[in-house]
């Protein structure tokens, strides 16, 4: 037990960039740096010295869960504290960096990740999501936005970007609940189809077309979009989906918007990023997106050169999916009373550390998330600048 007090007393030395105190399963503890303390990591047994070397993130992932390791402060300002430590051993081990051999995602392995994940209920990602139902980062245009209107600004934004005729056809890979393609349809009169392997999702957005009466304008089907066939489109949009892909099949998603897209059609990618490399972290693959991949900006871009898509416009929304995953954390925390009605304590620890973690990633810069807008062929038509977008 001494051995193990001194290892953890090392250990958590230069862990942090902020005063802390680590307080161990004897009792004792210790502050570490100078100034006020500013959070306290509380160790209720010791966890395996070998399990922390081998995969630091599993380990204290699934120490917090367990209760293990409990946090006093913020858990989002901890994390980002960690990364923020330049010295940190666990800065560079810790983030989407090294890669996992998992099963390939193929369409049986992808349905059962996405199923995985989005099947949890309706009811439970409508206790914290925003009104429109959308999960994905939204577009503050001010700090003071809440989280509904900076949802219907990035539906707007992207609605803007893909310069949406009346009559075109649009695809939404990964269409989430359909707050685009429902938006996509009442402002604009095209013809849209989502797509998800969500049965979830799927039921609810078949619930909001009706309700809508656009049956006429939007259909919903649970697939792939590697079982599409005969069927092209003017715009396709995928917002939030590349990240399940996975690394080895990135070339594939792209040959396959390649024979979706109709001659010159535009096509708008959103979705997180590495800034260096692509990876996943094995404790977001194993808890919370099994098969998920977060693809490298010269991944992306390479993929699209090989096609000979041309690159309109790359948008960088870092901070924004910070903000959104705020607001996603302090709305489940305030909605705990009826989470616990069906989840237990292991269940909420899990998504409180997903939902911190990931704002902490974000508004530290160890991930991103961008917009790529392309289109196919040579397509002179196009607007020349941003400026249409703010008319």
């Amino acid at each position: 037990m001494i051995i193990d007090k001194i290892f953890y007393k090392t250990l958590f030395k230069n862990l942090f960039s902020d005063t802390f105190e680590l307080k161990l399963w004897d009792g004792s503890s210790e502050v570490y740096g100078k100034g006020e303390v500013k959070f306290k990591i509380i160790f209720n047994e010791p966890i395996p010295k070998s399990d922390i070397i081998k995969d630091p993130s599993l380990t204290f992932g699934e120490a917090y869960m367990t209760k293990k390791i409990h946090i006093e402060g913020s858990v989002q300002k901890v994390i980002e504290s960690l990364y923020n430590n330049q010295e940190s051993f666990l800065r560079n081990g810790d983030k989407y960096a090294g890669l996992l051999k998992m099963a390939t995602n193929n369409i049986k392995n992808s349905r059962e990740n996405i199923e995985f994940h989005y099947d949890i209920g309706n009811d439970f990602y409508k206790l914290w999501l925003d009104d429109t139902m959308t999960y994905s980062c939204g577009y503050f245009k001010s700090k003071d936005d809440s989280l509904t209107a900076a949802q219907k600004n990035k539906v707007q934004h992207i609605l803007k970007k893909l310069d949406l005729k009346e009559g075109e056809t649009l695809l939404d890979i990964g269409c989430g609940w359909g707050e685009l393609i429902i938006s996509a349809a009442k402002q604009y009169k095209v013809k849209a189809m989502g797509i998800t392997l969500s049965s979830e999702q799927l039921n609810k957005v078949k619930e909001r077309i009706k309700n809508e009466g656009l049956e006429d304008l939007v259909e919903v089907r649970l697939a792939d979009y590697r079982e599409l066939r005969n069927v092209k489109f003017d715009k396709i949009v995928s917002v939030g989906m590349l990240e399940h892909v996975g690394k080895d099949h990135l070339k594939e998603y792209f040959d396959a918007l390649d024979k979706l897209l109709n001659d010159k059609g535009v096509s708008l990618l959103h979705c997180i990023t590495g800034v260096k490399t692509g990876g996943t972290n094995t404790w977001i693959n194993k808890y919370i997106f099994p098969g998920g991949y977060v693809p490298a900006i010269a991944e992306l871009i390479s993929c699209m050169a090989e096609k000979s898509f041309n690159i309109i416009d790359v948008e960088n929304l870092r901070l924004h999916y910070g903000r959104t995953l705020e607001h996603w954390a302090e709305n489940f925390e305030n909605a705990l009373p009826e989470i616990r009605k069906t989840k237990d304590e292991t269940f909420i620890r899990m998504w409180r550390l997903y939902l911190n973690s990931c704002a902490a990633s974000f508004n530290c810069g160890n991930i991103t998330i961008h917009q790529f807008l392309f289109n196919k062929g040579v397509n002179n038509n196009l607007e020349w600048t941003r400026d249409y977008m703010y008319k």
